[in-house]
C-alpha cells in the first residue's frame, strides 16, 4: 500500500519537509510480469570507449538475455524500468551535484558536464566526446537504472522481493559520484521506500560487493532508521575512512579471501543483523567483483560461491518473510553475467523467488525489447 500523495512517513517528518513530488517511477505492475526489472537502455556505449574501464558496460544486456534463454523471462513478463527525472533525482541529490552533470562550458572544446563524467566514470578520454554523445550514451542508461532501483523498492513491498537487474551505485551519495556511479539509487530507492511506503520505517542495507558502499554510508550517515552491513576488501578503493562511521556491521576482508571463509561470514552476519535491528525491508547489493580474478576486487570466492551467497542472503531474508530488492552492482569480468543469471536461476529453483502468473502468461503479441 502507498502513502497519500503530499504526505511523508511517521518517522521521516523529521528529514523530509516539503510534499511528495509526482513521479512515473511508482507505476502499476501487472501480476503477470516477474518483480524483475530491466531496460534496454540499461547499457553504456559511448564509440569504444567503455573498454577503456574494466566494467563490462553491456553486462545487464547479458543477464537478461541468459535468463530469456532460460526460458525463466519473457520480454512481456519482464518489468521494464523507466528513466529517472531531476524531479526523482532531487528526492536526494542536491541541485549542485545534478547541475555538474549537465551542460557547462567552461572553455572552448571542454565542458564542466562532460570532464565531471569522465571523473565519475573513470574513463578520462568521455570529457572530450561531444556533449549529446555523452548525455545520451552515459548518464541516461544510469539514470534507467536508478529507476529500476526506485521501483523495486515497491515492488519488493508488494511481492515481497525484486531484482533490478542494474543498479547499485554505491559510491554516489547526495553530492559527490565516483566508481563508476552517478546517482545515488540506493539511497534514492530508500527514500522513496520511507516516504511513499506503508509499513516501511526501519531498512538495512547488506551490501556484499567487493568495495565499500561510501555513497550510502555518507547519506545515511546520522539515520538510525537505516543500519548497514557492508562485507569489502579493506585493502581496495575507496578507503573513505569517514564513511566507515556510518557502518553498523562492519566486515573488513583481506585479499584473496576464498570460499569457505566469506561464506561463513554471510551467513553469521546476515543472521545477526537481521535479529539485531528487525528491518521492514532489506536493500541487498550483490556486487559480482568479489569473483576470483576480479582486477580490482582481488578476492577469491569461485562462480558457485556466488551463487551460494545469494541463496543465503535470500534464505535469511525470505524465511522472516521481510520484502528484500536485489541490485547487481559491481562485477569487472566478462562471466559476470553469466553467474549474476544462474544465481537468479539458482534462487528460483531453491524456491527463495516465483511468480506464478508470470510462469503462465500467454505467450506475447508483439515484442518489448529490442
Amino acid at each position: 500500500m502507498s502513502k497519500e500523495s503530499g504526505e511523508v512517513g511517521e518517522n521521516s517528518s523529521e528529514h523530509t519537509s516539503k510534499a511528495l513530488h509526482e513521479t512515473a517511477l511508482y507505476h502499476d505492475v501487472k501480476l503477470s510480469q516477474w518483480p524483475i526489472i530491466y531496460s534496454e537502455e540499461y547499457n553504456i556505449s559511448f564509440l569504444g570507449l567503455e573498454k577503456l574501464h574494466p566494467f563490462d558496460a553491456g553486462k545487464w544486456g547479458k543477464v537478461f538475455a541468459f535468463l530469456k534463454d532460460a526460458k525463466l523471462l519473457r520480454d512481456d513478463t519482464t518489468v521494464r524500468a523507466t528513466e529517472a527525472t531531476d524531479g526523482d533525482l532531487k528526492v536526494v541529490h542536491t541541485q549542485d551535484y545534478i547541475n555538474n552533470l549537465k551542460l557547462s562550458s567552461i572553455i572552448e572544446g571542454l565542458t564542466e558536464w562532460s570532464f565531471n563524467v569522465a571523473q565519475i566514470t573513470e574513463v578520462p578520454p568521455v570529457a572530450f566526446l561531444p556533449n549529446f554523445i555523452v548525455q545520451r550514451k552515459v548518464l541516461r542508461p544510469f539514470r534507467f537504472q536508478t529507476g529500476g532501483t526506485i521501483l523495486a523498492g515497491k515492488l519488493a513491498k508488494e511481492r515481497g522481493w525484486a531484482i533490478n537487474i542494474g543498479g547499485g551505485f554505491h559510491h554516489c551519495s547526495a553530492d559527490r559520484g565516483g566508481g563508476f556511479c552517478a546517482y545515488a539509487d540506493i539511497t534514492l530507492s530508500i527514500r522513496f521506500m520511507f516516504d511513499r511506503l506503508e509499513g516501511i520505517a526501519k531498512i538495512l542495507i547488506i551490501d556484499l560487493d567487493a568495495h565499500q558502499g561510501n555513497g550510502h554510508e555518507r547519506d545515511f550517515m546520522d539515520d538510525d532508521r537505516v543500519y548497514i552491513m557492508d562485507v569489502y576488501n579493506r585493502g581496495i578503493y575507496p578507503h573513505d575512512g569517514y564513511a566507515k562511521r556510518a557502518i553498523k556491521r562492519k566486515v573488513e576482508l583481506q585479499h584473496f579471501t576464498n570460499d569457505e571463509h566469506y561464506l561463513a561470514l554471510v551467513d553469521r552476519h546476515t543472521s545477526e543483523a537481521l535479529k539485531e535491528f528487525q528491518p521492514d525491508a532489506v536493500v541487498y547489493n550483490a556486487g559480482t567483483d568479489i569473483l576470483e580474478g576480479d582486477p580490482l576486487g582481488n578476492l577469491s570466492v569461485t562462480p558457485q560461491g556466488i551463487i551460494e551467497r545469494d541463496r543465503i542472503v535470500f534464505s535469511h531474508v525470505r524465511h522472516q518473510n521481510i520484502p528484500i530488492l536485489m541490485v547487481t552492482s559491481g562485477g569487472y569480468q566478462r562471466s559476470t553475467a553469466r553467474i549474476i543469471a544462474d544465481s537468479i536461476l539458482n534462487l528460483k529453483q531453491n524456491g527463495l523467488i516465483g511468480c506464478e502468473e508470470a510462469e503462465h502468461a500467454p505467450l506475447p503479441t508483439r515484442k518489448l525489447f529490442k
